[in-house]
């Protein structure tokens, strides 16, 4: 198949982990079901995460959903990163169609946006169903976005505005190899990180991270309800990439985050604290380090 035959690309924005009392099993069938449709209406699925060179997660996704020429996106359980993506893609204005279960609720600002429902537990009957309405309606969003210079998915409903735009530079191949060289770099220093983390955990000692760009918070003696508070409340922030927590010993447990800029640790802590009243945690005030 030569260039011009290729199928175009549906990028696919959704959750991929636990959310809402559905595991990430369920998400994966999901994922599959969205595919499938997607494929039937004649593109080609791909989650915006996804790309086929090593590079920073977050510059791929803004990428996709720039480039991705409509995208499917699924807001069941309200996922924060999910809804900011969404914020995104219909800040570019960009073909976009709207899916969600029957048991989320509609959001209010893009309850004007028509969704498409699927029922949560999956049932084969009306899952045929959802599938051939999703696919006709990627047909259709598509050929009119094409067709129509006035297209519109969500901003020009209410005015007249400037459509975000992503610029791009042309580069030297010995800058873009010094980037990707950097991306790479960056990518062993998380992966170095994640070993040390669970290294820590057998030596009984609190390994604290070293790059200037993450968040650490101390939650010793902290219940597992308050440590899933914590953890939604840390991923409502949209300077977070990614959350998780590790155990140091018994009941002695951090929370970790990803940011996008070492300017938004200060912010993190103040909503920390706000939670979690001063005496609780920060076990290690003295070490001068966050938590």
């Amino acid at each position: 198949m030569n260039q011009t035959e290729e199928k175009k690309v549906c990028g696919i924005v959704m959750p991929i982990s636990s959310l809402d009392g559905c595991s990430e099993g369920h998400w994966s069938d999901v994922l599959e079901i969205i595919t499938e449709a997607i494929e039937e209406a004649g593109f080609e699925g791909n989650l915006v995460s996804n790309a086929d060179d090593v590079g920073i997660i977050q510059k791929r996704i803004i990428q996709n959903l720039y480039e991705n020429p409509i995208v499917v996106c699924d807001v069941s359980g309200k996922n924060p990163n999910v809804m900011f993506e969404l914020g995104m893609r219909l800040a570019f204005d960009k073909p976009t169609i709207i899916i969600k279960d029957d048991k989320t609720s509609y959001s209010f600002d893009t309850a004007p946006i028509e969704h498409v429902e699927y029922p949560r537990d999956l049932r084969f009957s009306r899952i045929v169903d959802f599938k051939a309405k999703l696919a006709e309606k990627i047909r259709a969003t598509f050929e009119k976005s094409t067709m129509d210079t006035s297209y519109t998915t969500f901003l020009k409903h209410f005015g007249e505005f400037k459509v975000a735009k992503i610029d791009k530079k042309e580069v030297s191949g010995q800058e873009f190899i010094l980037d990707e060289l950097k991306n790479i770099r960056m990518g062993m220093r998380r992966l170095e990180r994640n070993q040390s983390g669970r290294e820590t955990h057998f030596r009984g000692e609190i390994d604290f991270p070293s790059s200037d760009e993450d968040f650490d918070y101390c939650l010793s003696k902290a219940s597992d309800a308050e440590v899933k508070k914590a953890i939604d409340l840390i991923s409502t922030h949209p300077g977070v990439i990614s959350v998780n927590t590790i155990e140091l010993d018994p009941g002695h447990k951090h929370l970790r985050a990803r940011l996008s800029d070492a300017k938004y640790r200060e912010e993190l802590q103040i909503m920390m604290r706000k939670a979690f009243p001063k005496g609780q945690r920060n076990l290690h005030n003295s070490s001068g380090k966050n938590g």
